[in-house]
């Protein structure tokens, strides 16, 4: 057995004819009788107390302490005592991400797990401390790709607590732990009506983001963010090469998500109310840092702007252009005075790249020139997308038919 029990009642002498004694120690009858003592792997010498008439309990965990430095499975006790938020507060300082992704991840910690699991020690998890953390989520209202999310986050910081040692294993991992469930939406595609009843709706200033979106399938930060050295007429391409995003509630210059730069066709209806749209609205230079609030100021050619001259901010743009604009096209409904608009998340400007990649599919584009167009990393996301979208064999085969018919 590694190590040795000590027993803190009692202490060895020697008398004077070289003869041992075991007597009384001045610590006899108070405090824990005996002291469980190992050298951890660390080095360091490490021990737990028990109390008297518990001797074999102390050996016992002195064996099972052993046997668990043996198999890869010991804890520091002490630091399985550190709590999940300080854990968690540690890791996201130095888990090497993205700032922005670590700004959202510690606002969503600090919302929604914090307040439920932070004082737990970490190696006092077990899987019933999150499957209760998870009802509690979803009692509050948390629930969906949002509650997956915080979820995953919890799941990686545990991880993390693993790796580093101050946790056996993941309960997380444990079968009897369900992820939150995200319901499947299909995509429903807006018709080519609605488009164009919306663009029509919106101040003239904004009417040609519309083209850009349904007509290059771009997000609308790419939209927001792109200068006029991204178009090239002379080869119709759009280079989608930055967007305009907040770092921590400050705009920055980025690469688009995921840092796929690509390049677009840019279709001539598209290119002539580009042409059109900077004749009225002639670009502007604005400087803003790059990627992160605090990196180098970098100064771009915006071709879309707001009217006094500044970079367009999304959520003011969402709020006082983009749904007044789909309340006049019958999108969704006028409120009454004094009230705000309706929730609207399924019509935002996300909206035209469905229209975009409907429009693909149904001319025969493949899924993987749309998932480059689109800027997906894995086709097999834009397949799980928008799969449905794709005309039947029963479809081609009724056209392929019919067009023959009609040439005999």
């Amino acid at each position: 057995m590694a190590g040795h029990i000590q027993d803190r009642w009692y202490k060895t002498i020697t008398g004077p004819d070289g003869t041992k004694h075991r007597v009384k120690s001045e610590r006899y009858g108070t405090g824990k009788r005996y002291r469980a003592r190992y050298v951890g792997p660390d080095g360091t010498e490490k021990s737990q107390s028990f109390p008297d008439k518990q001797k074999r309990l102390a050996e016992r965990w002195l064996a099972k302490t052993q046997a668990d430095m043996d198999g890869g499975r010991y804890v520091d006790p002490k630091a399985g005592r550190t709590t999940f938020r300080q854990y968690a507060e540690r890791w996201l300082t130095d888990h090497g991400g993205d700032e922005n992704t670590g700004f959202s991840m510690e606002s969503q910690l600090r919302l929604h797990a914090f307040p439920y699991i932070g004082s737990r020690p970490l190696d006092s998890f077990r899987p019933e401390h999150i499957r209760g953390w998870l009802s509690q989520l979803k009692a509050a209202g948390v629930v969906g790709s949002y509650a997956r999310v915080i979820y995953s986050n919890v799941r990686s910081v545990l991880s993390a607590a693993v790796d580093d040692g101050l946790l056996v294993k993941n309960p997380c991992s444990a079968r009897s732990v369900k992820a939150p469930e995200v319901d499947p939406k299909r995509v429903v595609p807006w018709l080519a009506e609605r488009v164009f009843a919306v663009r029509d709706a919106l101040p003239k200033r904004y009417q040609a983001t519309v083209d850009v979106g349904a007509g290059c399938g771009l997000r609308q930060g790419e939209i927001f963010g792109m200068a006029v050295d991204a178009l090239d007429f002379d080869t119709d391409t759009v280079h989608v090469v930055q967007q305009l995003k907040l770092s921590r509630s400050k705009p920055v210059f980025a690469p688009p998500k995921g840092g796929k730069l690509r390049d677009v066709p840019l279709p001539a209806p598209v290119a002539d109310a580009l042409r059109a749209h900077m004749e009225l609205f002639p670009p502007v230079e604005i400087t803003l840092p790059w990627k992160t609030r605090t990196g180098p100021l970098v100064t771009k050619r915006l071709i879309f702007t707001a009217p006094m001259g500044n970079h367009i901010w999304r959520a003011m743009f969402n709020t006082y252009e983009w749904k007044p604009a789909l309340a006049a096209a019958g999108v969704i409904p006028e409120p009454r005075e004094g009230d705000k608009y309706a929730p609207a998340r399924e019509h935002g400007m996300h909206a035209l790249r469905h229209f975009y990649a409907s429009v693909l599919l149904d001319a025969g584009e493949n899924i993987k020139a749309l998932a480059d167009y689109l800027g997906h990393s894995d086709p097999g996301l834009t397949l799980k997308v928008y799969a449905h979208l794709m005309p039947s064999s029963q479809q081609r085969t009724r056209k392929a038919v019919a067009a023959v018919y009609g040439t005999a």
